[in-house]
């Protein structure tokens, strides 16, 4: 199954490690991203996905983080509402400094707890149904700060090493293998749900109640088989009515609309093409209203 207009990546590194961002992008992808202008800020690129389930050319979007705390603040702004809706995964790559006390570490860490930020208060955090990786690159050997750093802000540490090292690791007690680097970072993204939920799918399933909740009506007027099975929401225990039910089915629907042009109603019906090109202008719109020093993001192409 294809899987039409997916939710998108956001891959993030510094303003000073644009190399590494470009090297994983490329060895996840197996092009190399092309920069918008002089830059490669604002990039869009895809990430092919095939497995037994589905298959999807998921959007990466590329950003430049020059400071951390702005780029968050931005982020977690009103404004950038509709660019989170679409997220369906988080990356950032940065290298992995000699010594995790010294300025770079520190800056690093800086960013992962940003981004981490963003994470937890703009997508969800734990309850958020996307993937969020930190891929550090370099050769080090003990990793356990990063690790922990990551784990605090709701992501998953991958090291990336050189290319000569073997994609898997030993793990537990019983000799289990399990994938590192570019390839554990394939593995979460394909274990990932891409698929962007419309009102159209929210609408099939309360239809199915809104149906059943009718034929029990007809029950209680003598209007239908009695045999048929009952869903009576009053006497489910569950302190709900009628009313709550069309309450909720309400805030879902309405859920991520904003003065009308939300996603949910704002997404075109016609075409995974048409789709990708509106939210990559949304997200344009957003970066080119974002201020400067939060980020280098000069555009989406």
């Amino acid at each position: 199954m294809e899987v039409p207009n997916p939710r998108r990546i956001l891959a993030v590194s510094s303003a000073d490690s644009v190399q590494h961002l470009a090297r994983v992008v490329k060895d996840l992808t197996g092009t190399t991203p092309e920069q918008t202008s002089t830059s490669l800020a604002g990039a869009s690129h895809n990430l092919s996905l095939k497995t037994t389930y589905y298959t999807a050319e998921v959007p990466i979007w590329l950003d430049l983080i020059s400071s951390p705390s702005e780029w968050s603040a931005s982020f977690l702004s009103a404004e950038a509402k509709e660019v989170l809706e679409v997220l369906g995964g988080v990356m950032i790559v940065f290298a992995l400094p000699v010594n995790a006390s010294s300025d770079e570490g520190k800056a690093s860490q800086d960013l992962i707890r940003q981004v981490g930020k963003v994470v937890k208060e703009g997508l969800g955090g734990w309850e958020w149904d996307g993937v969020g990786l930190c891929l550090g690159v370099g050769e080090i050997d003990d990793v356990d700060i990063w690790e922990d750093c990551c784990a605090e802000s709701g992501l998953e540490f991958v090291q990336v090493r050189g290319q000569s090292t073997p994609s898997r690791n030993e793990f537990g007690a019983h000799g289990l293998l399990e994938k590192t680097g570019i390839p554990r970072a394939l593995e979460a993204f394909e274990a990932n749900d891409w698929a962007n939920v419309s009102a159209d799918d929210l609408g099939s399933d309360f239809e199915d109640i809104d149906a059943e909740l009718e034929a029990h009506k007809k029950r209680q007027n003598g209007n239908e088989d009695p045999n048929t099975p009952d869903l009576d929401p009053e006497s489910l225990d569950f302190g709900f009515d009628r009313e709550d039910f069309e309450g909720l089915k309400r805030a879902i629907w309405n859920a991520g609309k904003d003065d009308g042009e939300g996603f949910m109603d704002g997404e075109p019906k016609d075409g995974t093409a048409d789709g990708e090109t509106a939210d990559c202008e949304r997200f344009e719109r957003w970066i080119a209203r974002r201020p400067a020093e939060a980020g280098s993001c000069q555009g989406c192409s």
